[in-house]
Parts: C-alpha cells; structure tokens; sequence
C-alpha cells in the first residue's frame, strides 16, 4: 500500500481538496495535474462520470483510494483530491497588482485570491516572510481561484518595487489621511496591504498615496480579507 504524508512546503506537489476545486484544476492547470484521487465513497453519477471524461481525455491517471483521504483532508465529504506539481508564474507589468506584505493566515490569502480574481485583479506579489500559496488551506479557501492566478514571491518590498515600482502605489493604513472613496486611480496601480495582526510597517506612509477604509468605530479594524475586498471593488468598479 502506497504510504501517503501531509503536505510539506518543501513538497513538489501540493492537492486541490474536493471535487470542486479539482474540477477548477483539470480546467485550468491541466498541464501540471499529476493523478487524481477517488475515496470508494463517492457516489457514481454524471459527476463523477464528469471528472473520469476529463481525466482520460487529458490522459490523467485516476487512484482509487481511501488513506490518502485520511491523511490530507479532514472533512468527512472530501472525495476527490487532486494532486498537482507546483507551477511558476509571472507578473505582467502592465497590469495592476494586490500586494500583501508578509500574510500569516491560508485562509485568508486563499479568500483574497478569491476576491481579486472576481474583480479582475488576479495579480499578486506576496512579501515574505509569508504563507505558503500553494498550502492546501490556501487552495480550497480560494475556491480553486489560485489556479487562475498569477503570484510572485519577494524577498522584500524593496526588491518588488525595483521592478514593478513605476505605477500609482496606494498602502492602505488605519493613520493614513485620504479615504477609499476618494481614490481614483487613472492607471496601473498596486493595492497594498499589511499582515493580519500588525498592518503595513510606518514607512509606508512614505510610499504612494495612504488609504484607509472608513467605518464606525464601533471597530477597531476590518479583517484583512474584508478590507482587500472592498478596496479591489471600490478600485475596479468602473470596469464592470
């Protein structure tokens, strides 16, 4: 019986858990799909007949097997994992970018890639330290969004701004002055955004324009994820 191990970072290969986001997979990471998993529990039906088409059209081997469930998910209605080697991506220059700086938490990078991929932002730098994109929580909090994605990884913000720094830079920060509602911007742009628990550094301030999210204060502050959220749209809405 094949020994099967919980995802590593260091792993060549990270799993879409579900059928859902394996669907999300065969559709648009094909190329780096290496099996698919079934667990004997999974109904027979149009969908699973769906996922066996896609599979042997793509020339895809389908496993049946159940330990692999009991290792890499703990959901009890997991019945289809696919498992996928890592890919490379880029950013194109042109375009505009999310940047989160040093992101602590999958499953709210996984709900961000969610968010800009609906509002046509699916560009993203991440600033490390940070989580793993391709941590398994990332991927099914996205929703499969990450296989649509294009993510690059920096050292430092200094080493992202030396290359994609010519466009309108807008931190958003809780002592910035100008308000989301008054922010329009006119060309390619960089939303971004500051860890979980700490926000964006001071030094930022000094960067770009400064925004904050006006709310009562009846809050501290907006989760990141929400906050990412409302920016992309109040930025993006002119386009939809």
């Amino acid at each position: 019986m094949a020994a099967y191990k919980r995802y590593r970072k260091e792993d060549s290969v990270s799993y879409s858990l579900g059928i859902t986001l394996t669907f999300e997979l065969l559709k648009f990471k094909t190329e780096y799909v290496n099996r698919v998993f079934v667990h004997s529990a999974m109904k027979q039906g149009d969908t699973l007949d769906k996922l066996l088409k896609l599979c042997e059209d793509s020339g895809i081997e389908v496993v049946y097997a159940d330990k692999i469930f009991n290792v890499l998910s703990q959901k009890d209605n997991c019945y289809v994992i696919g498992e996928f080697r890592k890919f490379e991506s880029g950013l194109d220059k042109d375009s505009s970018h999310i940047v989160l700086v040093n992101p602590s938490n999958a499953g709210n990078m996984g709900t961000i890639m969610r968010s800009a991929l609906g509002f046509g932002m699916n560009r993203m730098a991440i600033i490390r330290p940070a989580v793993d994109a391709f941590d398994p929580k990332v991927v099914r909090a996205s929703m499969g969004a990450i296989f649509s994605m294009e993510f690059v990884y920096f050292d430092s913000f200094d080493e992202y701004m030396k290359k994609y720094g010519d466009r309108e830079l807008y931190p958003f920060m809780l002592d910035a002055k100008i308000k989301l509602h008054d922010v329009k911007p006119q060309g390619k742009f960089s939303l971004i955004f500051g860890n979980e628990a700490t926000g964006l550094p001071h030094e930022f301030s000094k960067i770009g324009k400064s925004v904050i999210i006006p709310h009562s204060d009846r809050i501290d502050s907006l989760n990141l994820p929400i906050a990412a959220s409302i920016a992309m749209y109040e930025a993006t809405k002119a386009d939809f």
